[in-house]
């Protein structure tokens, strides 16, 4: 038997050992690969079970009575939560209807103020109507008849020679020179435009025993144009009232 040299490790010794874990690491089996997924994947659930007991913290001190107590104060502030937001909405309805409302209500009453200046006088206007021209001498009832009839057929605005605008307390005066309306001294011919609807104002002048006859009776003429729009500029003073004041309603 030959003889072992005292420097020569020999077979299975340390270092032959560590040169095959070197060796494992470099080419590692199909086993050593499947212990390592192994290993992997208990040191990820273990970190995930640390997780969820420290997120869990917060309620691991509680009873079942405390857990039914928390949720129940959820619930019921959530529902208060709701209740709030219903009561919101119901009342921006409320404040848009009642806006909606006041809207109408200013628009009305600009209407009805538009109006009522219209007919006062207040203001020119223009408009569908009628241009009446009377030439001779005519006399006040006849003038009078005239007016009413346009005014019953629905005119909104009579003006006299382009100076005197007619409204409820227009005055009418017969004196040798003319007529006399509200203090203004009118000569024939007297122009009288009216707007109004054309074919109602027509049929007021013009029926039997209406103004047209009773103006030819007087010896004056009547001729009846309908312009394409008719201007009425002639506007009424507007005084206030010294003794009149408005009353509420109900006082």
């Amino acid at each position: 038997m030959p003889e072992r040299d005292p420097q020569d490790p020999g077979p299975g010794t340390a270092q032959d050992g560590r040169d095959r874990l070197r060796e494992a690491f470099r080419r590692p089996g199909r086993g050593q690969v499947v212990v390592a997924v192994l290993l992997a994947a208990v040191g990820f659930g273990a970190v995930t079970q640390v997780s969820a007991t420290e997120s869990d913290d917060t309620y691991a001190g509680y009873r079942q009575q405390d857990l039914i107590d928390a949720l129940s104060g959820l619930a019921g502030a959530s529902e208060r939560a709701r209740s709030e937001i219903q009561r919101l909405e119901e009342q921006r309805r409320d404040l848009l209807d009642r806006g909606e409302r006041r809207r109408a209500a200013l628009d009305q009453a600009r209407q009805e103020a538009d109006d009522l200046t219209v007919l006062a006088g207040l203001v020119p206007v223009s408009g569908p109507g009628l241009r009446i021209t009377i030439e001779g001498t005519v006399s006040i009832n006849s003038m009078l008849d005239l007016v009413q009839e346009l005014r019953s057929a629905g005119a909104e605005a009579i003006e006299v020679d382009s100076q005197v605008r007619l409204v409820v307390s227009s005055a009418f005066e017969a004196t040798e020179e003319g007529l006399v309306v509200d203090g203004v001294l009118l000569e024939s011919p007297y122009v009288v435009d009216v707007i109004g609807e054309p074919s109602a104002l027509r049929g007021a002048l013009s029926f039997p025993g209406g103004p047209e006859d009773s103006i030819e009776e007087d010896g004056a003429t009547t001729v009846v144009e309908q312009p394409e729009t008719v201007e009425v500029e002639a506007v009424v003073e507007d005084a206030a009232p010294d003794l009149a004041e408005p009353v509420e309603p109900g006082e």
